[in-house]
């Protein structure tokens, strides 16, 4: 691989982990804390509570609850149905719908866009459709401030991203209109979970070392689990969605107030030929990770800047500004970055299946949500175990096929704890794969599209992301239809993982070029068949014999 030497030097000076790179990083995961609180926030701020019918004999007094059967018909679960009533009293009646009409039980959710609106039965499409805006706002967000950040700087797009999640955030929480709503929810999904979030884990990820990314790289995703976790101890204590949604706003408050201590990316500075600002900072990290920065390059650079900008130099710098245009020119990188898509796609199809469908899982609804956050943990741990042993590709695949199976078990099973213990399981394994591919992704390709691969790969997420809620939908048709879905398309990806190239112990490419040769060739069936015919040392078979 054609590394930088000078580069090389300045980064292995400044080591793989220390104080510095600790500060740097509790900073950039502040992104992730905040994706988790952002991205999830509607489960609570429009949530569907139980509801039925309004039937005036009973809602507006005199007869009492034991009467509705008198007037709303059993669905096949035996219960009262949802959206349907008898025009009359009795089953001899036509059966007809709600006409707009609705009792809600209010025991959870005393407040709620949903009830606002009668965003139920016929109507229900459009509380997924919000859901969808936000996702789309998240997977073009990450696309394109992705792509910004590769050409403008991470530390730019990451703070406009965080000023303008607290604006959007606020302002979703009071708008009054439905069309004005998604479109705000669009923005708050851009700035909210997508640019922030991505140009928060690369600036990490291109100033730890090899040995940390797994650690750091897990945090992003330990953190999204915590504000998840955090999601619902506020939903739980605040009942009112208006209130409940500024106070999710205003943690992008803790983002904003570190302009002054986050530092611009040394790799991404070096890349673009601004050698000096990149020297200055990583002197500032040498010396407080307490060492001594042996810079042979200030006093030539300041007397001769050619001295050390290599070719190299302008290269990255042309191949950023071309963005993901450049990458898809090279074949090993376009297949490569169309897998990882898709990939990112499964995971997030699952991971969003689960969570969105926590609601109907049976207990305490916030219980239930604080569980669905606190399984992702474990996976969390298994990642940080085992893939620095396993490598990135098999443990990826083996987890998500893991996922995908559990998700076909639950949609041939009755609801009970059963079915809630092998939904925590698909989403223990999901977390677990879900923390793999971030990493992994950082790691499989070069820096100058870096940023604009794991935009790509989010837009991916997002799309799933946002037909996740379409998906659900269908269990008007078979209830085992959504589960289904999730789990053949989380298989298939388990499978097209494989082919991927194995990243662990290896340097991160820096240039297109760098990036087409990375792990060429190299897919698990290769290295399983190596594995299999590798030629026995002569020595080890006497070492047996004895």
């Amino acid at each position: 691989m054609d590394t930088d030497p000078v580069l090389d030097d300045v980064m292995r000076q400044l080591g793989d982990f220390g104080p510095y790179q600790l500060r740097q990083h509790l900073l950039h995961v502040l992104t992730s804390f905040l994706a988790g609180i952002h991205m999830l926030s509607l489960h609570f701020v429009a949530p569907t509570p139980d509801h039925r019918c309004y039937i005036e004999q009973v809602d507006g007094g005199g007869e009492s609850l034991d009467a509705l059967s008198k007037y709303i018909p059993l669905n096949k679960n035996g219960d009262l149905d949802s959206c349907l009533k008898y025009d009359g009293i009795g089953p001899n009646h036509t059966v007809v719908t709600c006409d707009g009409h609705y009792f809600y039980n209010t025991t959870y959710f005393p407040s709620s866009r949903v009830i606002d609106w009668d965003l139920v039965c016929d109507r229900r499409w459009m509380r997924a459709f919000l859901q969808s805006t936000y996702m789309l706002g998240v997977g073009l967000g990450a696309y394109i401030l992705g792509s910004l950040a590769d050409s403008m700087g991470r530390k730019p797009i990451l703070y406009l991203s965080g000023i303008l999640q607290l604006v959007f955030g606020i302002i979703c929480a009071f708008m009054p209109y439905y069309s004005l709503l998604a479109v705000s929810l669009f923005f708050y999904g851009a700035f909210g979970s997508g640019g922030a979030y991505v140009t928060g884990f690369v600036l990490s990820m291109e100033l730890v070392g090899a040995s940390k990314r797994t650690v750091c790289g897990t945090a992003f995703s330990f953190t999204f689990a915590l504000g998840v976790m955090l999601v619902a101890l506020w939903a739980y204590l605040i009942p009112n969605f208006q209130i409940l949604q500024v106070v999710f706003a205003l943690h992008s408050c803790l983002l904003i107030a570190h302009w002054c201590i986050v530092d611009e990316s040394i790799r991404w500075l070096w890349g673009q030929n601004r050698k000096k600002e990149a020297l200055e900072i990583a002197q500032k990290g040498v010396e407080v990770n307490g060492k001594y920065f042996v810079n042979h390059y200030q006093d030539a650079l300041s007397q001769n800047p050619e001295v050390i900008t290599s070719s190299a130099g302008s290269t990255q710098k042309e191949e950023a500004a071309g963005g993901m245009l450049n990458m898809f020119k090279h074949p090993n990188l376009r297949y490569r970055a169309l897998n990882v898509a898709y990939n990112w796609f499964a995971n997030s199809l699952v991971y969003y299946g689960l969570s969105f469908n926590s609601g109907t899982l049976p207990g305490n609804p916030f219980f239930i949500f604080f569980l669905n956050g606190l399984a992702e943990l474990p996976g969390y741990a298994i990642v940080i175990g085992l893939v620095d042993r396993t490598g990135r590709r098999s443990l990826s695949s083996f987890l998500l096929f893991v996922g995908g199976f559990s998700c076909v078990l639950i949609a041939y099973m009755s609801k009970g704890m059963l079915v809630t213990t092998i939904a925590m399981i698909a989403k223990i394994a999901v977390s677990g794969s879900f923390a793999i591919i971030y990493n992994y992704t950082a790691e499989l390709f070069p820096t100058v599209v870096r940023n604009s691969a794991v935009g790509l790969s989010s837009i991916a997420a997002r799309t799933s992301g946002m037909l996740t809620p379409q998906i659900i939908l269908l269990d008007s048709i078979g209830k085992e239809l959504p589960s289904v879905i999730f789990g053949v398309v989380a298989m298939l990806a388990a499978f097209f993982a494989l082919f991927l190239p194995e990243t662990l112990n290896k340097e991160m490419p820096q240039t297109l070029e760098d990036g087409e040769n990375f792990g060429r060739g190299d897919t698990a069936f290769r290295t399983m068949w190596r594995f299999i015919t590798r030629k026995k040392d002569p020595a080890d078979a006497l070492t047996r014999l004895r």
